[in-house]
């Protein structure tokens, strides 16, 4: 489909044009026409697929050709996971609107809270977020939805993932109005508390899906190694950035300490490397992303922190030094390359501490996983065989059917009606939303 086949207005197919593009990926010609028709969706599709524009050309549109239910409330509001991707929509979105009268506004955690509110006072048509920033700025009385028209949420599987249900849910009750649409993207489906967010949130949606998560991305080269220990994992990792012919990578850790670590490893080895965590004030995670943007260094150690929503078209090449602990992250990591058409790498380094990473890494792939070698450097792990438990003798089991199992049966435990909770345990909390909290 071409987006000149879509009833745009002319200044969003002017920005469409004046960026090339031209062709809508799958995500956007399913996406785009059921949300300009107001239909609530849930959408999913892989990395790298184009989502960001899927939501964002329909709600300028909106903005641009309806009329605002309030003068005063946000028309639209897009919450995302982590600071890292609710800035990299902003950006998106202010080069959207760059020469028309539309106003937008990122608030995030780790910034000036009364410089938030400050512009949240010049009555933003769009505001940017996280969750729980959003929340705070709710309860503090400095921003109200009772207007809003649209509510975006962005990898709403990673806000649910990071703890932001309750957050999420008050978010909806303070826009809570019949006019309302709402748009969720999430990269999976097979979520529990995903499924109710969705009943409680949407209103009969649309059911969009591209591909499926696990599904062999074509632009990215997989690879696989074996290693023994921590010290063969950095003798391979040296051996790989030595052969590998990249523009910038990636390289991805357990923790804070393990990048900061390896990021001094590899400046002793003469590579420039920078070293992100979510440990950092949201300046110095700032400064770092823009330093590496513009390209002033040709490694990034991070931490997951880095790993969803960063556009980065320069990073050919992404290294799991250590496998995430999620089967579906790992998707999102290697989605770091192969970006807008490029070709890219993805080599990721499996020792004993990672082989049940990935065992559910293997199974959530819909594809063939082969390891391979670096001569002089092979490894003598190769990894641990799944132990089947052996079968009981039906003489055992005729033995265990002779003999019946005493049930024991607890006293009840007693209840301090004057205190109101079980003696001996925690007191039952009543679950609030903690004021002023980060993402």
């Amino acid at each position: 489909m071409l987006f000149t086949d879509l009833p745009l207005d002319h200044r969003i197919l002017h920005f469409l044009s004046r960026k090339q593009f031209q062709n809508a990926t799958d995500i956007q010609s399913q996406a785009i026409p059921h949300a300009l028709l107001g239909k609530d969706l849930i959408a999913s599709s892989k990395t790298g697929s184009g989502k960001t524009l899927a939501y964002l050309i329909p709600a300028l549109q909106r903005v641009l050709k309806t009329r605002s239910l309030s003068k005063k409330d946000p028309r639209v509001l897009i919450l995302a996971p982590t600071r890292e991707l609710a800035k990299q929509v902003f950006l998106q979105l202010r080069a959207l609107l760059d020469g028309m009268s539309t106003n937008a506004v990122l608030i995030l955690g780790g910034e000036n809270f009364n410089d938030q509110v400050k512009a949240l006072r010049r009555n933003p048509q769009f505001v940017v977020g996280t969750a729980g920033r959003v929340a705070d700025h709710l309860q503090d009385k400095s921003l109200f939805l009772n207007g809003l028209e649209l509510l975006i949420l962005d990898e709403a599987d990673r806000m649910l993932d990071m703890g932001f249900a309750e957050q999420l849910k008050f978010i909806n009750a303070m826009a809570d109005h019949r006019k309302r649409q709402t748009l969720m993207f999430s990269a999976t489906m097979d979520n529990t508390e995903l499924h109710y967010l969705t009943k409680t949130m949407l209103k009969a949606p649309q059911r969009i899906s591209i591909g499926s998560a696990g599904e062999e991305h074509k632009d990215i080269v997989q690879q696989f190694y074996f290693a023994d220990h921590l010290t063969h994992k950095e003798q391979l990792l040296k051996a790989l950035l030595d052969k590998q012919d990249f523009n910038q990578a990636i390289i991805f850790t357990a923790t804070r300490e393990d990048s900061e670590r390896l990021s001094a490893l590899l400046k002793e080895l003469q590579f420039d490397s920078i070293a992100l965590s979510g440990d950092l004030t949201q300046s110095q995670r700032n400064n770092i992303m823009n330093a590496f943007s513009r390209g002033q260094h040709q490694i990034l150690v991070t931490t997951d922190v880095a790993s969803r929503g960063l556009d980065l078209l320069n990073v050919s090449l992404v290294i799991n030094f250590d496998l995430p602990k999620l089967a579906d992250e790992y998707v999102h990591r290697i989605g770091r390359t192969g970006r807008a058409g490029n070709k890219g790498a993805a080599v990721s380094l499996v020792g004993p501490k990672d082989w049940k990473s990935f065992v559910a890494i293997r199974s959530f792939l819909d594809q063939q996983i082969a390891f391979s070698e670096l001569q002089g450097l092979e490894a003598t792990f190769s990894g641990f065989k799944q132990v089947k438990k052996r079968p009981s003798s039906s003489t055992n089991s005729k033995n265990a059917a002779k003999h019946k199992i005493k049930q024991v049966i607890r006293p009840k435990k007693r209840i301090d009606t004057t205190a109101g909770k079980d003696i001996g345990d925690a007191p039952l909390l009543r679950k609030k939303i903690k004021n002023n909290m980060d993402d």
